[in-house]
């Protein structure tokens, strides 16, 4: 038997890489859904693949033939453009259910990528860019673009809820501890009572009450253990 070797197959047509990835967009994203295919953005500028994902946010694909740099400018130009005509285009495709308040993302495809557009997606802040590096590949009579994604600047979809809910969780867990510091403040102080050290304790004092009115009900005292034993005697 003769082994099957794979042959790698130079593409060199821009629009046939933009229908192939059209027609398998799912190779990107699973839930990635087209929209519209090569927009002009400007004179030189033009959108290769209008997307959408599962949360309605706008995905941008910028597609190249061969390592250029100019295809990050361009998406940088197509990211703007998208930006601001984004509540124009949920008016539009309105079963696209796009969501207006998110910014749109970019993704880069091409054979490869030179260290500047790497280290330039690197430094951008405020917007999510993937790169993604394609083959044309032939295995005996078969043929299929294989892409491979090099680099995200954002984590995906499942990682931020992951981490979402790790931090409820923590903060969850926190919480009950929070309430009980309130809760052993007065119990110390209950304990420090009893041991308090007797001389911080006032002693009552001895002296004889010598003031005039109170003499008054000395003598309402003896009165009353007077009256009391007449009181008695008339009961018999």
């Amino acid at each position: 038997m003769k082994s099957l070797a794979i042959e790698k197959i130079k593409l060199e047509s821009h629009h046939e890489l933009e229908e192939m990835l059209t027609n398998e967009i799912t190779q990107i994203e699973n839930d990635l859904a087209v929209i519209a295919n090569h927009v002009p953005v400007n004179d030189k500028a033009t959108l290769d693949i209008l997307c959408r994902d599962n949360n309605g946010q706008l995905v941008i694909l910028q597609l190249s033939v061969s390592e250029d740099d100019t295809m990050f400018l361009h998406g940088i130009q197509s990211l703007d453009y998208v930006d601001k005509f984004k509540s124009f285009l949920k008016a539009t495709y309105k079963e696209q259910k796009i969501d207006d308040k998110e910014k749109p993302r970019l993704i880069l495809i091409a054979p490869s990528f030179s260290d500047a557009v790497r280290n330039a997606v690197e430094g951008m802040k405020g917007l999510r860019i993937d790169l993604y590096e394609w083959e044309y590949l032939k295995l005996g009579d078969q043929k299929g673009l294989r892409l491979q994604p090099i680099f995200s600047l954002a984590p995906p979809a499942k990682a931020k809820d992951k981490e979402e809910k790790s931090a409820e969780k923590k903060q969850h867990e926190q919480k009950p501890a929070k309430k009980k510091e309130p809760e052993a403040a007065p119990v110390e102080n209950r304990e420090e009572r009893p041991f308090a050290p007797p001389e911080l304790v006032e002693k009552p004092s001895t002296k004889p009450i010598e003031s005039p009115e109170e003499k008054p009900k000395e003598t309402f005292k003896s009165q009353k253990e007077e009256e009391q034993p007449k009181r008695r005697l008339k009961l018999f």
